[in-house]
């Protein structure tokens, strides 16, 4: 059985950085994508950025040049640096890692973790 652990989130001013970290445990994972998506009060769930198996990493426009993705050497973790935090990045932020298990392919997800920026 695999688990992501997340942490990192708090309370932070507008302008300020968090560090969001998340790390699988449990069986063997063999990652593919890594990333993470924020759900906002009465809003879905989107997609912030991710990592590919090859490296790419993609983000939605509204965090591109404040956020930065990345994964430790033994993909078995992900993190998020956030930066020149806004007010409208207030959310429940998850990680998420698609990979192969001793179940076969999975979408495994983080407890989630809360950011608040508010001065």
């Amino acid at each position: 059985q695999v688990q992501l652990v997340e942490s990192g989130g708090g309370l932070v001013q507008p302008g300020g950085s968090l560090r969001l970290s998340c790390a699988a445990s449990g069986s063997t994972l063999s990652t593919c994508t890594m990333g993470w998506y924020r759900q906002a009060p009465g809003k879905q769930r989107e997609l912030v950025a991710n990592i590919t198996s090859s490296g790419r990493t993609n983000y939605t426009d509204s965090v591109k040049g404040r956020f930065t993705n990345s994964r430790d050497a033994g993909r078995r973790a992900v993190f998020q640096q956030l930066n020149s935090l806004k007010p409208g990045d207030t959310a429940v932020y998850y990680c998420k890692i698609v990979g192969f298990s001793t179940l076969g392919w999975g979408d495994y997800w983080g407890q989630g973790t809360q950011v608040t920026v508010s001065s």
